[in-house]
């Protein structure tokens, strides 16, 4: 959430930032509330002066019997007039609230100004790819012939885009969980957790779901909701707690199941282990000082690149522009691995800095060392990684002739000993 301030003081940055995301947001009509806002409570402040100083002169019999009961009276009238302009200013702070919730984080001045995904700016590339010598199979054809991956029973036990993880698949995705867990804390610092996976619909206005994203969302019938991402419950480990600066950064892992309606991609992956209602993913989530935060965001990238590192997989680096970008993110990197059969790298880990926007929307903040008024502090989260994805690309790359798959090297101890995945007979 944006803090009023940067709105009353710097419109202009406000208003570029929003069109840069393609954007349409009423900012004037916040400005025209918060300004009735600030009238009416000085309006009311000076009503409770005038009320103390009646109150005193009551109280001091420095009036007459006349003037008293008419102090009396104008006094109680000035308690009402208190009362209905708290309800007023209530009902206008509310407004303010919800028309503000809406506007998407300020870009850092870094990011690049595009207008879709075409205008990504490619940072780097990690591994040469290789052609094979025989045309490349689809991982949902892979799966199907290996027979870990069934489409046909995911759906009869659920609906579309559902899928069956079977056998050596199911012991593949738990093998690359214990696995990025293990780098993740062993090697890169982060607090495993285990974290809810319904959570309320004030830890997902923490972390930016809600209000803007809600049909992209599964919703119980008691409120709650099914969380999209472990970023949600993690986020909001703080939400209204204050930490002292000696407690920062805060690194925390989870891997937990995630769940999206995927509302907007109608047509979109619907064959294979891409675009699923339900998949597994390992989440990345810190809690670091405003002065450090973009810094931070260069080695959670670099955290969630080691993974693809030690399975041996292309991949590239894209900065997102400002037409792609999330709404919660001020600066964005998306991690995209190759995949043999579409010729092309596909998304696989997304690691953004949120700034204080998240921070603010749940209340988490840190206390100075040197004293003073406790700040917000700065939130990240990534992808370390999507685990279904993760998947994919191994059955794609490490594929064989025969429509076998041979096993990471780095997985292997992970798969009990297991090599390669071997056709059925």
């Amino acid at each position: 959430m944006l803090d009023i301030k940067l709105l009353r003081e710097n419109l202009d940055l406000v208003r570029t930032s929003v069109t840069n995301r393609k954007g349409n947001v009423e900012l004037q009509i916040i400005l025209d509330l918060d300004a009735k806002r600030r009238d009416l409570i000085f309006e009311l402040d000076q009503i409770k002066k005038q009320r103390n100083e009646n109150s005193g002169k009551i109280g001091k019999g420095a009036v007459s019997a006349e003037e008293k009961k008419e102090l009396i009276q104008l006094t109680r009238d000035m308690g009402d007039k208190i009362k209905s302009g708290n309800v007023e200013l209530k009902e206008i702070e509310e407004e303010i609230y919800r028309r503000i919730l809406p506007i998407p984080n300020i870009l850092h001045e870094s990011t690049p100004v595009g207008k879709d995904e075409e205008d990504n700016v490619e940072i780097r590339k990690w591994k040469e790819v290789v052609p094979f010598d025989f045309p490349p199979k689809h991982h949902a054809d892979l799966g199907e012939k290996l027979d870990i991956l069934d489409v046909p029973r995911g759906v009869k036990i659920a609906q579309s885009r559902f899928t069956l993880v079977k056998g050596a698949g199911a012991r593949l995705e738990r093998a690359l969980i214990s696995f990025m867990l293990d780098l993740h804390t062993q090697e890169h610092g982060y607090q495993e957790m285990l974290p809810p996976l319904l959570v309320n619909a004030k830890s997902m206005t923490g972390t930016g779901q809600l209000p803007k994203f809600e049909e992209d969302l599964f919703k119980t019938t008691d409120g709650l909701y099914l969380i999209p991402s472990a970023e949600v419950p993690l986020t909001n480990i703080f939400a209204d707690e204050i930490l002292k600066e000696d407690q920062l950064p805060q690194y925390v892992t989870a891997f937990t199941p995630c769940f999206r309606s995927e509302a907007g991609s109608y047509g979109r992956d619907t064959k294979g282990y891409i675009r699923q209602h339900q998949f597994n993913k390992v989440e990345l989530v810190k809690f670091v000082h405003p002065d450090s935060s973009f810094e931070e965001l260069e080695k959670l990238v670099n955290n969630a690149e080691e993974v693809l590192k030690q399975l041996e997989l292309p991949y590239r680096v894209l900065e997102l522009c400002s037409g792609d970008i999330g709404f919660s993110a001020a600066k964005c990197y998306d991690l995209e691995v190759w995949l043999p059969s579409e010729g092309q790298y596909r998304e696989i880990s997304s690691c953004s800095n949120c700034t204080d926007f998240q921070a603010r929307r749940a209340n988490i903040k840190f206390k100075p060392k040197e004293g003073g008024k406790a700040r917000f502090v700065h939130t990240l989260n990534g992808s370390g990684l999507a685990v279904g994805r993760t998947v994919v690309a191994i059955l794609e790359n490490y594929q064989q002739a025969d429509g076998s798959i041979k096993i990471p090297k780095v997985l292997i101890s992970y798969m009990g000993g297991l090599t390669e995945i071997k056709l059925p007979r």
